[in-house]
């Protein structure tokens, strides 16, 4: 029996979300069933050796990775193993259900969507607050279709008009995720070298630079920017993206993206450093009413249209 009854109770609105939450509800399963073994007094190798299964399989299931959730009956195995009460069984059984169903994400394509990058996408669908640090493009998720595409073409040369398409689509549509009612927490911390590498052409970085002026007074997007003349930034050399997912029991998550791999790190010790980093970044950072006005002097100064 749970030494926590009812527990889950928290979790049953995700059973009533209109999109699915595959990542999400795949890490809330595992973390769960971790927890109902814990209330067991049994460790991972013990629970493992009593239904046959190996370590890595029970510690795949308890860190909710990869593209599927777990079998059913290999859940239903564990629940009675944990001696899990009715209520919680179900709740949890009707979760792992709808961890089945694909997010919209998941409709694309390996080739566009590989499963570190499938990962991404589905965490920062599920976060409660995402921190981002770039030092060559705007954040993702703050890029207008315009810049995604001169993004896409500069990175990938010889790729065909109609995956550039695709790829400009799968961006756009993921940053639908700031506009939705229930939309994360965003707070980018961008190098002002960004602003000023012209990507597509004057005009792309003229809308862009607009667009990030806009998304910046919205309530839940917050933009600092790294000015040059700031010669002792603590900036890191590579971008980096934190996730946070807000009272559930999930460990942060640090995504560190490589050219066609990435890194996810959810180690505390590990993810406190990032956190620290962020932060140190944030405090050499203009203000956010300073970088608004920087983004809005660089869009006039640099990118207003010739007379």
């Amino acid at each position: 029996m749970s030494a926590e009854p009812h527990r889950l109770s928290r979790l049953e609105p995700y059973l009533d979300r209109p999109e699915p939450a595959p990542t999400l509800l795949k890490m809330l399963v595992g973390v769960q069933l971790a927890g109902f073994r814990e209330d067991a007094g049994l460790s991972q190798d013990q629970a493992a050796r009593e239904l046959g299964f190996s370590a890595a399989k029970l510690s795949r299931i308890e860190s909710g990775k990869g593209r599927r959730p777990p079998a059913e009956g290999d859940v239903r195995s564990l629940l009675r193993l944990y001696g899990t009460d009715g209520y919680e069984s179900s709740v949890l059984l009707k979760l792992l259900r709808r961890a089945g169903e694909p997010g919209w994400w998941q409709r694309y394509d390996k080739r566009l969507m590989p499963e570190w990058f499938d990962r991404l996408v589905g965490l920062q669908e599920a976060a409660a607050a995402i921190r981002t640090f770039e030092i060559q493009y705007v954040p993702g998720l703050l890029q207008t279709a315009a810049y995604t595409r001169a993004v896409v073409e500069r990175g990938l040369p010889t790729a065909s008009a109609s995956e550039v398409q695709r790829r400009v689509e799968l961006r756009t549509r993921r940053a639908r995720l700031l506009l939705r009612q229930d939309a994360p927490r965003l707070w980018a911390v961008i190098d002002e070298s960004v602003l000023l590498r012209v990507l597509g052409s004057r005009e792309v970085m003229r809308e862009q630079l607009g667009h990030l002026i806009e998304m910046a007074q919205r309530p839940n997007v917050t933009v600092q920017i790294i000015p040059l003349d700031v010669t002792n930034a603590s900036a890191p050399g590579i971008p980096i993206t934190y996730l946070r997912f807000g009272g559930l029991d999930l460990p942060d998550v640090v995504y560190l993206e490589h050219i066609r791999s990435a890194n996810f790190l959810e180690d505390r010790d590990e993810t406190e450093e990032y956190r620290i980093a962020l932060d140190r970044l944030a405090d050499e950072a203009l203000t956010p009413q300073e970088s608004l006005a920087l983004l809005r002097r660089t869009a006039d100064d640099r990118y207003s249209p010739a007379p």
